[in-house]
């Protein structure tokens, strides 16, 4: 998760720009059977802080992660969206459930026969939050206290109408998120091209082991951090954002196939789903307000997936240069 991190530090500076509100999301994207993080965090709304007493210590700790939550996108853990656990295989002849995998809202019990399986989680037994920060809201308007209580909450709907509606909107209480008009949605993907950049230049200038970005990736971006004609990272006004992305286009055509490669992992199979855009999606509501009539519209042909071209179409990026060799 060093990557969504180090993308919150690159971009945090970049939040001021961004609008604060916007209204809850609309229905979601995709079906519910192709939803395998049917969100968060992640993100889980994401996700980009005199010596004090003890007490004070931890509020301010709170305090800080709070502030942090929706700075940035991939700030947000995207495990913490994932259907599939991870578990460890210690001691798996004793406990076949240390090495099966629940989706989110589940938990593994073990049958009469030894066989592990999975079953709605109680949300009882969720831990409480810790502070308003771990607050998600659902796409049914409802502010649930952490991602565990939603996701307990949804899978006890399974097989409903009810159910099949509810998905994870964004990350902390729910609230009133003004109306996207025509033309604040053609400045959305203005800032998100120079973060996306951006982030990629920083991942670069840290990543001495590859644990960041392959030796693949390392060499697209290697042409863009040693281009003598890029755009500094910092705030810039949109029309400087504009008109950076028509003079030094090729610049951006990498971030945002690199961004594409990201999110698509549930399954890995060339489409966005609502559940995979969520890591990014999700923190990005509550201080972007166009975001979910952005993600809607990128899907032009309306069937729920979003296509590389429809998200490359989306970010200005034009026909010819979609590549799937990029998606490295």
């Amino acid at each position: 998760m060093r990557v969504w991190i180090i993308f919150l530090l690159c971009l945090a500076g970049h939040a001021a720009a961004a609008p604060t509100e916007e209204k809850p999301m609309d229905e979601a994207l995709v079906p519910e059977e192709q939803q395998p993080m049917d969100e968060e965090p992640a993100m889980d709304e994401e996700l980009v802080v005199d010596e004090p007493a003890v007490e004070d210590s931890v509020v301010q700790e709170e305090e800080a992660k709070e502030e942090e939550v929706g700075v940035n996108p991939v700030q947000v853990e995207t495990d913490d969206f994932d259907e599939a656990i991870e578990l460890e295989d210690d001691d798996v002849t004793e406990n076949p459930c240390l090495q099966h995998q629940c989706k989110k809202g589940k938990v593994c019990e073990v049958d009469e026969s030894n066989t592990p399986v999975c079953v709605c989680q109680d949300p009882s037994t969720c831990a409480p939050a810790e502070g308003v920060f771990e607050h998600v809201c659902g796409t049914d308007n409802k502010t649930y206290d952490t991602s565990c209580h939603f996701f307990a909450t949804k899978c006890a709907l399974e097989g409903t109408k009810k159910g099949h509606k509810l998905h994870l909107d964004y990350i902390g209480p729910c609230k009133d998120i003004e109306p996207c008009m025509d033309n604040e949605l053609t400045q959305f993907p203005l800032r998100m091209r120079d973060w996306l950049k951006n982030v990629l230049v920083t991942l670069y200038e840290r990543d001495e082991d590859n644990n960041l970005l392959t030796e693949k990736q390392k060499l697209r971006v290697k042409k863009i951090y040693e281009n003598e004609k890029r755009l500094q990272a910092g705030e810039h006004t949109l029309d400087l954002l504009a008109h950076d992305f028509v003079k030094n286009y090729n610049m951006y055509i990498f971030p945002v196939h690199w961004q594409f490669k990201q999110l698509d992992m549930h399954p890995a199979d060339g489409y966005l789903t609502h559940t995979e855009l969520a890591p990014l999606r999700a923190p990005l509501i509550p201080m972007e307000h166009c975001t979910t009539r952005f993600f809607e519209e990128c899907d032009a042909d309306g069937d729920k997936y979003i296509a590389l071209e429809e998200w490359a179409a989306c970010f200005g990026i034009k026909e010819q240069d979609v590549d799937n060799d990029l998606l490295i």
